[in-house]
């Protein structure tokens, strides 16, 4: 196995950045090739560790949240290459939302903010979710990985800079709610890529005139990838690597 070429799916764990799950993949790709090479022997695996360490090309086709779990799609050698296929594929999401508060960040992590204690009905929400159906003007959230002038939106944000994103046109298939229980409001979104799901959240909030952020969020599929058919990242293999 001297050429790993290909793409993982990966069920990304809450707290992981995508970084940490390309640097774990990464990591235990390298120790599988390094064992099969000097065999299973802990003593050849130390003595020969610095000798015997092979590279792999290991990437991923699009950050997900921190906070957030799911379907990730990561790429193997070659296939690096072909990140922007994977990235450019519609996606969907279980995503719940808080009614009532805002987050400087559009989800847990921020700082929040009282907006309003109203309760809306469960056909005001359905209306809500309805109105931001088909093409719509989004602005990505100031915290997220978009370039501004060759630095993350997020670093400038975080050093308490200006950070103006300008609108940009998303595509929103289905928003179908699946559980509402004041305030919190869970719905399924199968969106088209670039479409943030904090700014969307934000957005259904001013709607209702009551404010929201994301409280949870989990990436369900990638085009015809589906989260069901992904493993973690400790316990991929190199067998795990599907060759399109």
């Amino acid at each position: 196995m001297n050429t790993l070429d290909g793409i993982l799916l990966i069920d990304k764990p809450k707290g992981w950045s995508s970084f940490d799950v390309v640097g774990k993949v990464r990591g235990v790709l390298r120790t599988e090739i390094r064992k099969q090479k000097l065999g299973n022997s802990e003593a050849q695996l130390i003595t020969n560790s610095k000798l015997l360490i092979p590279k792999v090309k290991v990437g991923h086709t699009g950050t997900l949240d921190p906070l957030a779990t799911g379907l990730m799609i990561v790429v193997v050698g070659s296939y690096c290459k072909r990140a922007s296929e994977f990235s450019n594929l519609s996606k969907v999401y279980d995503v719940t939302m808080k009614l009532g508060e805002t987050s400087t960040t559009g989800d847990e992590e921020g700082l929040k903010q009282k907006v309003a204690s109203t309760k809306p009905s469960k056909i005001e929400v359905v209306t809500a979710l309805d109105s931001f159906l088909g093409e719509t003007m989004q602005t990505p959230p100031i915290y997220s990985a978009i370039k501004i002038d060759g630095k993350r939106a997020y670093k400038l944000a975080r050093e308490g800079k200006e950070v103006v994103i300008k609108p940009r046109k998303v595509s929103i298939k289905s928003l179908e709610l699946t559980e509402y229980k004041y305030p919190y409001v869970r719905f399924m979104a199968d969106v088209g890529s670039g479409t943030y799901i904090r700014s969307l959240v934000e957005d259904i909030g001013k709607y209702l005139e009551t404010g929201a952020y994301m409280s949870d969020l989990r990436r369900m599929s990638v085009g015809a990838y589906e989260v069901g058919d992904a493993r973690s990242p400790e316990s991929v293999t190199a067998s795990d690597i599907v060759l399109l």
